[in-house]
C-alpha cells in the first residue's frame, strides 16, 4: 500500500505542472497586452507632440533595448551563426512593426490601425491551423474584433498611406511571431535583449533623422524611459514566455485579447462606457482565448499522459 503514495504524489505533481504550464502563457499574454496598452497610450499622448511618430518609435525601442541589454547582458551567452541570423530577422521585424504602427497612427484612427495590424497574427493562426476546432477560435476572435473596433466608419475615406503603414505593421507582426517561435529555444533574456538591440539599430536612425536633437531632451528621455518599460520591455519579455509554450496559431488567437483589455482599461481609467455590441465583442474574444487555452491544455495533458510514471 505504501508504494502507491509516491506514485499518487508524482501523479498529482505532474498534473499541477501541466495545469501551471497551460495557465502561464495565458497570464503572460494578459500581462503583455495590459502593459502594452498603457504604454502606447502614454506614448501617443506625451511623445507624439514632441518628436513625432518616428521619434517616438526610436525612443521607445532604443531605451527598451538599453534596459534589457543592461539587465540581461547578452554577451554572457554564445550565439551560433544560425541563431544569430534568426535573432536579426526577429529583431528587424520587431522594429519595423513598431515603426509601421506609429506611422499609421498619424493619419488613420487608432482602432482601425489596430484592426488592420491584427490581420498579421490572425493570418498566422489561420495558416498554421490543422484542426477544425482551431478555426472556431479564429472565427470567434475575428467576429469579436469586427464588433469591437470601428471598422464601419468611413473606411473608404481612410488615408491610403496610413493603411499601407498598418498593413506593413501587420506583415511584420506575423514575421515577428514566426521568428519569435524559432528563437524560443534560446534563453529568454538573451533572445529578447538581442532582438531589441537589432530593432533599435533599425529604427533609431530613422527617428534621429526626423526629430534630431529633440530626442535628447530630458522630458523626452524620462517619458521615453517609462514608455519603454511599459510598452516594449515588459510586454516583449512576457510574449517570449508565451511563445515558448504555445504554437504560433494559439499565440495568434490569444493575443487577440489586446483590444478587449484596452476597452476594459478605458472603462476603468477613462470612464469610457461600452455599448452592448462592444461587450458582446469582448465576450467573443475572451471565448476565443479561453477556447484556445483549453485546447492547448488538453494537448499538453495528452502529451504528459504518455510519459512514464
Amino acid at each position: 500500500m505504501e508504494s502507491k503514495y509516491p506514485r499518487l504524489r508524482n501523479k498529482v505533481l505532474r498534473m499541477l505542472r501541466t495545469r501551471f504550464s497551460s495557465l502561464l502563457p495565458v497570464l503572460a499574454i494578459l500581462g503583455s497586452v495590459t502593459f502594452l496598452g498603457l504604454g502606447t497610450s502614454w506614448a501617443k499622448h506625451s511623445l507624439f507632440p514632441l518628436v513625432g511618430a518616428q521619434g517616438t518609435t526610436a525612443v521607445r525601442v532604443g531605451l527598451s533595448a538599453l534596459l534589457l541589454v543592461v539587465l540581461w547582458r547578452p554577451w554572457r551567452w554564445r550565439l551560433r551563426g544560425h541563431d544569430a541570423r534568426l535573432v536579426v530577422c526577429y529583431g528587424a521585424a520587431l522594429g519595423l512593426m513598431n515603426l509601421g504602427f506609429y506611422m499609421a497612427l498619424r493619419t488613420i484612427p487608432f482602432g482601425v490601425a489596430v484592426a488592420i495590424e491584427f490581420a498579421g497574427p490572425l493570418a498566422v493562426a489561420l495558416w498554421a491551423s490543422r484542426r477544425a476546432l482551431d478555426f472556431v477560435w479564429v472565427a470567434l476572435a475575428v467576429a469579436g474584433l469586427w464588433l469591437l473596433l470601428p471598422l464601419g466608419h468611413s473606411v473608404s475615406g481612410l488615408d491610403p498611406t496610413g493603411v499601407l503603414w498598418a498593413l506593413a505593421a501587420a506583415v511584420c507582426w506575423a514575421v515577428y511571431i514566426l521568428f519569435g517561435k524559432r528563437v524560443g529555444h534560446l534563453h529568454t533574456g538573451h533572445s529578447v535583449s538581442l532582438g531589441l538591440a537589432v530593432a533599435a539599430l533599425v529604427v533609431v536612425p530613422v527617428g534621429a533623422a526626423h526629430a534630431g536633437s529633440a530626442l535628447l531632451s530630458p522630458t523626452v528621455l524620462l517619458t521615453g524611459l517609462g514608455v519603454a518599460a511599459l510598452s516594449s520591455a515588459v510586454p516583449i519579455m512576457l510574449e517570449m514566455v508565451a511563445l515558448k509554450r504555445l504554437p504560433p496559431q494559439a499565440f495568434g488567437i490569444m493575443i487577440s485579447m489586446e483590444p478587449a483589455v484596452a476597452a476594459l482599461l478605458a472603462l476603468g481609467l477613462l470612464g469610457e462606457h461600452l455599448s452592448a455590441s462592444q461587450w458582446l465583442a469582448i465576450g467573443l474574444i475572451v471565448a476565443a482565448s479561453m477556447g484556445c487555452a483549453f485546447t492547448a491544455q488538453r494537448r499538453a495533458a495528452a502529451a504528459e499522459a504518455v510519459l512514464p510514471a
